[in-house]
C-alpha cells in the first residue's frame, strides 16, 4: 500500500472506520476547543479513548504523549489527533506482519478457527487466493461439517483459487476429514493445506473438545502442524474479542489474527486493545464481507483512518 492520495484500499479502509474515527474526532475536538486544558481534560480524553476500545495501556500512552506536548505547543483537536495516530501505530508496527507458511513443511498446515460469521471462509478464500497466485499448490479442507452451506461456499472459493477441495457429507466427523485433507495434500505433493473449522463460541465446551481432537490428529500426521493457526475476529464483537483469543489460544495455540467488519462498528479501537494485550501477529483486517475488502495489515494506514487523518 504505497497510494498517498484518498483512494484505493486507504480510503475504503478510512470509509469503514469512519463510525470509529467520526466519534473519536468529534470528542477530541470539543475537548481541545475548550478554553482550559487541565488534568482533567487529560482524564476524559482518557476516558474517550477507551471508550473506543483502545485499550488502557494505548489510552495512557497517548495521555502522557499529550501532556507532554501541551508544554512545548498549543494544541488543537488535529494535532491532538496526529498524537494519538502515533502512538496507535508505534503500538501496532511489532504485530504487523503478512501470512507466511513455513517452506520446510510439505504441507504446510493452516488451521482457521473463529465463531460463526466473523469470516473464516473469506479469510481462507483470500489467503488460497494470495497464495495461488504466487505459484503454491493449494488443498483447501471443509472441517465446518455442520453446516452444508459452509462446505458449499468454501468449494467455490476453491474453484475460484484452483485449490484441490476436500469435504465430506454434512455432520461427519471433522477430525476424519482434516485426516484424509492431509493424506491427499501429502499425495499431491501440496505446498499448504488450509483446514477450516465449525464456528465454534468459545464457551461450547463439546465444541471446542471437537476442536482439540483436530489438533490431536494434526499433530499424530505431523508433529509440528498444524504450522499455524489464525484466529479470525469479528471487530463488532467489542471486548468480546478478547475472551475469544484467550479461549482459541488454549485449544488451537493460536498464532496469528485476522479482524473483519471494522467497517461495521464505532469501536475499531479492539483491534489496539487486543493487540496490545496478546503481542500476536495481525495478518489481515477486513472493512467487508467481500475477498477484496480483506488486505494485509498496514499499522500506519490503520492508525491514521481510526482518528480520520489523510495518508501522510
Amino acid at each position: 500500500m504505497t497510494d498517498t492520495t484518498e483512494t484505493g484500499w486507504f480510503a475504503r479502509l478510512k470509509a469503514g472506520l469512519s463510525k470509529t474515527s467520526s466519534q473519536l474526532t468529534r470528542g477530541i475536538t470539543e475537548l481541545f476547543t475548550k478554553e482550559k486544558f487541565d488534568a482533567t481534560t487529560l482524564d476524559e480524553l482518557e476516558d474517550l479513548l477507551i471508550q473506543a476500545d483502545l485499550g488502557l495501556a494505548t489510552a495512557e500512552r497517548v495521555v502522557e504523549a499529550v501532556g507532554r506536548a501541551r508544554h512545548t505547543k498549543a494544541l488543537d483537536g488535529e494535532s491532538v489527533r496526529q498524537i494519538v495516530a502515533q502512538e496507535v501505530a508505534k503500538a501496532l508496527e511489532p504485530v504487523a506482519r503478512p501470512f507466511d507458511p513455513p517452506e520446510s513443511a510439505r504441507p504446510a498446515v493452516l488451521l482457521v478457527v473463529g465463531v460463526n460469521g466473523a469470516g473464516k471462509t473469506t479469510t481462507i478464500g483470500k489467503i488460497a487466493e494470495t497464495f495461488r497466485t504466487a505459484g503454491l499448490k493449494i488443498v483447501l479442507a471443509a472441517g465446518d461439517t455442520f453446516r452444508a452451506a459452509a462446505v458449499e461456499q468454501l468449494g467455490v472459493w476453491a474453484q475460484r483459487s484452483g485449490a484441490i477441495f476436500v469435504a465430506k457429507e454434512t455432520g461427519a466427523d471433522a477430525a476424519a476429514l482434516v485426516y484424509e485433507a492431509w493424506q491427499k495434500a501429502k499425495a499431491e505433493d501440496a505446498d499448504l493445506l488450509i483446514v477450516d473449522t465449525a464456528g465454534r463460541l468459545q464457551n461450547k465446551a463439546g465444541l471446542m473438545a471437537e476442536l482439540e481432537k483436530i489438533v490431536r490428529v494434526l499433530k499424530k500426521l505431523d508433529p509440528e502442524a498444524p504450522h499455524d493457526s489464525v484466529l479470525v475476529l469479528d471487530a463488532t464483537t467489542g471486548q468480546n474479542a478478547i475472551g475469544q483469543v484467550e479461549a482459541f489460544g488454549k485449544v488451537a495455540g493460536i498464532t496469528g489474527l485476522v479482524m473483519t467488519k471494522l467497517d461495521g462498528t464505532a469501536r475499531g479501537g479492539i483491534l489496539v486493545a487486543v493487540a496490545e494485550r496478546f503481542k500476536l501477529p495481525v495478518h489481515f483486517i477486513g472493512v467487508g464481507e467481500g475477498l477484496d475488502d480483506l488486505e494485509p495489515f498496514d499499522p500506519d494506514a490503520f492508525a491514521r483512518a481510526i482518528v480520520g487523518l489523510p495518508r501522510e
